[in-house]
């Protein structure tokens, strides 16, 4: 579900972010004022979804440490993530990601939850009541990404005006008896062959099925939908661990695969 917009009246915010990562260069300074609440920032990438070339193929969820939880009503910020940027892991290859010079990048290892069912348009979703709604969950790392170098510095406000500070997503394997066994999945993160983060599922606050449930609510009070097919990429099991061009990345996930990686330049449209 999209609104219709005017020109007129798309954010300037909204406009130059999707321009930025459109031409795979870098803001130097966030281009107006910095949104001071999670829906005026949600209004911001609500105007991006609007002004991006491509279909949402899902959306991530990214943690809002304390104290900031308590200040901004939320323990969560949710982006999208659009279909062009999903990239199936290859065996034994490395998947290039493109990162904007002057910008932000990190990996973060996760676990995806994949819809079998749309669900209906209601609040009051639970992890319980969210389970039944996935079909399949696989290993992933998402790629956060932004022209913006410093859109982490700044609170969760920003983070989120920005497609939730996403760039892609990259799906590797299906992870057998997932309902069974996911509370005690566990994953580390690696750059250039030294491990800089572990952790697991229960990393997660409340667990991968809780953020599937947070997202379900924020999307009831937006007006947006989420589909059958869709990719919920739950939250970084390791940490968020920034990654520059030239850099290579591992997320392992012990018996359940591997996924590698490596940073490139950003190539723009128009490139």
């Amino acid at each position: 579900m999209k609104h219709a917009h005017d020109n007129s009246s798309v954010s300037p915010i909204a406009r130059a972010f999707t321009d930025a990562r459109r031409a795979g260069v870098a803001v130097a300074v966030y281009p107006g004022a910095q949104p001071l609440t999670l829906d005026a920032a949600y209004a911001i990438q609500d105007d991006a979804i609007a002004l991006w070339p491509d279909r949402i193929a899902g959306w991530k969820l990214g943690r809002v440490p304390p104290p900031l939880d308590a200040q901004f009503g939320a323990g969560r910020l949710a982006g999208p993530i659009f279909a062009k940027n999903v990239w199936p892991a290859e065996k034994g290859k490395a998947t290039r990601f493109g990162v904007i010079d002057g910008g932000f990048a990190a990996v973060e290892a996760e676990y995806i939850l994949e819809l079998a069912d749309t669900p209906t348009d209601r609040d009051g979703w639970t992890a319980e009541s969210a389970a039944a709604l996935v079909g399949r969950a696989f290993i992933g790392v998402e790629i956060a990404g932004s022209p913006f170098a410093e859109i982490n510095g700044h609170g969760p406000a920003v983070t989120a005006s920005d497609f939730g500070n996403n760039a892609g997503l990259i799906l590797g394997d299906e992870i057998v008896d997932w309902r069974a066994r996911l509370a005690d999945l566990t994953c580390a993160t690696l750059i250039d062959g030294e491990t800089v983060g572990t952790g697991g599922a229960a990393s997660i606050p409340n667990g991968p099925l809780d953020s599937l449930a947070f997202l379900l609510n924020l999307l009831h009070r937006r007006g947006i939908r989420l589909e059958a097919g869709q990719l919920i990429s739950t939250g970084a099991a390791t940490g968020v661990h920034r990654i520059f061009i030239g850099q290579s990345a591992v997320a392992d996930f012990g018996p359940d695969g591997q996924i590698a990686c490596e940073a490139v330049p950003a190539e723009g449209e128009d490139a």
